[in-house]
């Protein structure tokens, strides 16, 4: 899980992932809307290939890359115990803006 939030901590890994959810692309669809060289793609790719994030699949010359969400779900079910948490501060705070204080009541 450790590989697979340093994977996520960069931007352009993170919108790679993105464009991997439509199906397998070559690591140069990959690094076209970066602005980026082959070279560095195929770094941030084998970046994410370290997470297990994605799976790469030589085809001839060409690298085609794929998605593996596995690594993912061991992350979600780590932060989902952060999301409840966060639900039951954030219901208290509305009960606490629904139920003003006594001294703030105004008789009729």
């Amino acid at each position: 899980m450790d590989e697979a939030f340093r994977a996520l901590g960069d931007a352009t890994r993170r919108d790679m992932l993105v464009a991997l959810e439509g199906g397998p692309r070559t690591v140069s669809a990959l690094a076209a809307p970066h602005a980026m060289s082959l070279a560095g793609a195929s770094k941030h790719v084998a970046v994410l290939e370290r997470a297990g994030l994605v799976q790469r699949q030589r085809q001839g010359r060409s690298h085609l890359i794929s998605l593996n969400p596995a690594p993912l779900a061991a992350a979600h079910a780590w932060l989902s115990r952060y999301q409840r948490f966060w639900e039951a501060r954030l219901d208290a705070l509305e009960a606490a803006l629904q139920d003003p204080p006594d001294s703030e009541q105004k008789d009729p």
